[in-house]
């Protein structure tokens, strides 16, 4: 059995897409970074965290085992300066006005659980914001799309006619590197196919 260890509609879209079939078990767990954290290290702490907890979890209740638990956890940085969710719309303005007209890097840290071994990555892709005016920004801010985004914004949404380039990979800024969790998935025994 496989157990998505996360409340992320985004995630569990891409998972599905992907070919998985999975439950879905969000973690609680305090997602605030460490003083001075890399944003490498805070994202897949926080992925091997959620994965962590939901194993153990159901560990401790009286129905099967799971296989495989699965974590995840993005951020945007900026200079290397976490932004995470939007604490306010003025706090989302000013991410947003941070981001105008330049490049950023996303990154999504993924940690597989099982029995025997957690593994833990990280996937980056840079993001190219065009200037945004402050009207733009006031009218997305209004909208409520950033408010439960990492750097305030979302790329299969309003903001993908800010962005002009991505490199590397796309499913990563939405929240879920594909290519890289069924790798992970794939080397502890779940694939696609024989999961349908």
């Amino acid at each position: 059995m496989l157990v998505l260890a996360s409340a992320s509609p985004r995630r569990r879209e891409l998972l599905i897409q992907a070919g998985f079939s999975f439950t879905v078990r969000p973690a609680h767990i305090p997602e605030d970074p460490f003083p001075n954290e890399d944003p490498i290290a805070y994202v897949t702490r926080l992925a091997r965290e959620k994965a962590q907890a939901v194993f153990h979890d159901l560990l401790s209740e009286e129905s099967a085992p799971p296989q495989v638990v699965v974590g995840a956890d993005t951020t945007v940085t900026l200079d290397n300066h976490i932004l995470g969710k939007p604490s306010d719309p003025s706090d989302a303005a000013r991410m947003l006005r941070l981001l105008s007209g330049r490049t950023h890097r996303v990154i999504t840290g993924v940690a597989v659980v099982t029995a025997d071994f957690t593994e833990v990555a990280a996937e980056v892709t840079a993001v190219r914001f065009l200037t945004l005016s402050e009207e733009e920004i006031a009218a997305y801010v209004a909208t409520g799309e950033p408010m439960d985004k990492a750097g305030a914004y979302a790329i299969q949404g309003r903001a993908a006619r800010w962005i002009p380039r991505i490199e590397g990979c796309y499913f990563n800024v939405v929240g879920l590197p594909l290519a890289l969790v069924a790798t992970l998935l794939e080397s502890s025994g779940i694939h696609p196919a024989a999961n349908l």
